[in-house]
Order: C-alpha cells, then sequence, then structure tokens
C-alpha cells in the first residue's frame, strides 16, 4: 500500500485549497478513506471521510467549507478546502480503512485506518 499526498502549500486566510492522495498496491475502489491533520504537540484530528460507496462524513469545524471526494479511475481521493483559517494550519495525511466494501458498517474513527501517507502541509497565513 503506498499513499501519497500533495497539494498543500501557504494559503491566506480566507482562501482555498486542494489536496490530493494519490493510492497504490491495493483495490482503491473497495475501500474507505479518510483525511486527518496534524499540528505540533497535538494529536491526529479527523477532518473527512469518504466511503467506498461515496458516503462523506465531516468533522464539525469543517462542515460546509471542505468537500471530500474520490476519483476511482485514478485512484485518488481529493480534499477541496474553502474558507480556510489559521486553526486549519497542519499537516494532512490521508489514510485507508481497514475495513472493505461488504463491511457492514462505515469505518469513521481514526482507528479504523491502517495505512497513511506521509503528509502535506497546509499553513493558512497572511
Amino acid at each position: 500500500v503506498q499513499l501519497v499526498e500533495s497539494g498543500g502549500e501557504l494559503v491566506q486566510p480566507g482562501g482555498s485549497l486542494t489536496l490530493s492522495c494519490a493510492a497504490s498496491g491495493f483495490s482503491f475502489a473497495n475501500f474507505a478513506m479518510m483525511w486527518v491533520r496534524q499540528v505540533p504537540g497535538k494529536g491526529r484530528e479527523w477532518v473527512a471521510m469518504i466511503s467506498w460507496n461515496d458516503i462523506d462524513y465531516y468533522t464539525e469545524a469543517v462542515k460546509g467549507r471542505f468537500t471530500i471526494y474520490r476519483d476511482n479511475t485514478r485512484n485518488t481521493v481529493h480534499l477541496r478546502m474553502n474558507s480556510l483559517t489559521s486553526d486549519d494550519s497542519g499537516v494532512y495525511f490521508c489514510g485507508k480503512s481497514q475495513k472493505s466494501r461488504g463491511s457492514r458498517t462505515i469505518p469513521r474513527t481514526i482507528g479504523e485506518y491502517d495505512d497513511w501517507g506521509q503528509g502535506t502541509q497546509v499553513t493558512v497565513s497572511s
């Protein structure tokens, strides 16, 4: 399994950014994917997830501003981020679920995801 994030950069408050995660080494369409973020001194915070059948969930802090979507033809998952604030700064990681299509429940917690990429830095600052 390999996950490679990209798209992080310095952006001004109120700006927008789209992160991408390229996946390989597994049957991408059959797994849920999650974006999490981490700031120095804190643990990882889940941001958004999308299931194998395109059901998406968001943490309260990003609802209405972030959109997660996937392209199963390209084995990629993206995070569109609008109206960014300094609180959105951090290293963003994408992860693959342990459960796959056919599971009785959709994995919604960080602990249900095992493989992670190396992360991409997002800095929101003027």
